[in-house]
């Protein structure tokens, strides 16, 4: 993928990742810990609607991953599989 760099990948061999079997693991990377050029890189690569149809089943973002998802989808944080197991598994106290 062209314009893509390797700052969101430090867990893992970037060369060994396969862009069509991983694209779920890769889009929640880029989108969590990537740069912007990363963000575009990647939207260019898979389009909005494959973007869309992955991160709703991503299982984690982080807050304002999630609040920028959102407005750039059209999409309630509800739809999110992350934001509903994030909701079911409440701490046992406030912080």
């Amino acid at each position: 993928m062209e314009g893509l760099t390797k700052t969101a990948f430090w867990d893992v061999d970037f060369n060994k990742l396969d862009f069509e079997e991983n694209a779920g693991f890769i889009i929640s990377q880029v989108f969590n810990y990537g740069l912007w050029c990363d963000q575009v890189s990647v939207m260019k690569y898979y389009g909005f609607e494959r973007i869309r149809n992955e991160v709703v089943r991503a299982p984690y973002f982080n807050k304002k991953t999630l609040s920028f998802l959102c407005h750039i989808f059209d999409l309630q944080s509800s739809d999110f599989t992350c934001y509903t197991r994030r909701q079911s598994h409440q701490l046992p106290w406030k912080y």
